[in-house]
Order: C-alpha cells, then sequence, then structure tokens
C-alpha cells in the first residue's frame, strides 16, 4: 500500500486513484474508496450511487461547475501534472474559500518537499508526493518557514496585522 501525508503524518493511502488508459476509458475497481477524475464523475454520478467517492481536479477543471455541496465528499484532490503548473493552488484555495470545503484537500501529481509548504498555506491537508521522492524527507517540507508575510488560507491576517495585535 502506497502511503500519502495527511494532517502531517505520514498513513496508508486508503484512495484507489482511477486515471483513463490510453484509450481514454476509466476502469473502476470492484471494491474500495475511488479517487476518480473530476469529468468522469461529472458524467457517471448515477452509477456511483452508493460506492465511496472522491474527486481529482486537473488543472483546467473548475470548481464552480461543481453541481454538489463540495462537502459531499471526504476528499477531493488537485492534480498537479508538472511543478510549472500552478493552476491547483488555486482550485484548493477556492474549494476552502469560496466554497467552504472542510474535508481532506490533497494534492497529487508532482508533489514534493518544496512544494507542500505552499501548498498547505492555499488549504491542502494531504500530499501524495511523487515516487521517486522520499515521504518521509518531503513531509519535513510543512516546516521550512515559520513566519510569513502574506495572509493565507491557514494564516488569514497578513503579518503586520499579527504584529499590531502583539503590541
Amino acid at each position: 500500500m502506497s502511503k500519502v501525508i495527511v494532517n502531517r503524518e505520514v498513513v496508508d493511502n486508503r484512495w484507489i486513484r482511477v486515471v483513463a488508459n490510453e484509450e481514454g476509458e476509466v476502469l473502476l475497481p470492484s471494491q474500495g474508496a475511488v479517487l476518480l477524475p473530476y469529468q468522469y464523475w461529472l458524467s457517471h454520478q448515477a452509477e456511483l450511487a452508493g460506492r465511496e467517492v472522491a474527486v481529482c481536479f486537473a488543472p483546467d477543471d473548475e470548481p464552480e461547475s461543481l453541481p454538489v455541496d463540495a462537502n459531499r465528499f471526504a476528499m477531493i484532490a488537485c492534480d498537479f501534472p508538472a511543478f510549472t503548473d500552478g493552476r491547483g493552488f488555486s482550485i484548493g484555495r477556492l474549494l476552502r474559500e469560496r466554497y467552504g470545503f472542510t474535508g481532506e484537500l490533497r494534492a497529487v501529481g508532482d508533489v514534493f518537499k518544496d512544494t507542500i509548504n505552499y501548498l498547505s498555506r492555499c488549504g491542502f491537508t494531504a500530499f501524495e508526493v511523487r515516487a521517486d521522492k522520499d515521504i518521509v524527507e518531503a513531509a519535513k517540507g510543512l516546516d521550512d518557514f515559520t513566519e510569513f508575510y502574506q495572509s493565507s488560507v491557514a494564516q488569514p491576517n497578513p503579518l503586520f496585522r499579527r504584529r499590531a495585535v502583539k503590541v
């Protein structure tokens, strides 16, 4: 079983990530919790009733197109297909701030130590680290910085406001 970082701990990954094959087909396992491409879930909702399902937003998916309350899902993932593609940061922040998602928000794809701290500031609480990276070392990225100037999902007040309160 693969490992993921959830709430700062390295744990077993209970979700089976399902992606389309070369022909564009999505083949579902017969049982277990499944993480499905958002577009697949949109077009197969009725068939998936009764299954434990999470959705994975691709960089070009729009969270505002979600036809149900985001909190219907225990977990939502955002795909980062490449280090240079930061659209998932915006999707994650929108899910937290605009759509009120309170469940597990997972980053998948090209995720590694250098990105984890920034992802957590956008509201991500879980990280599926690239297979070629050490997950324990990657988890240490959550503590790379202790203070930030800017506001974030994790800390809504910028540093100058936090300092003003302390005086």
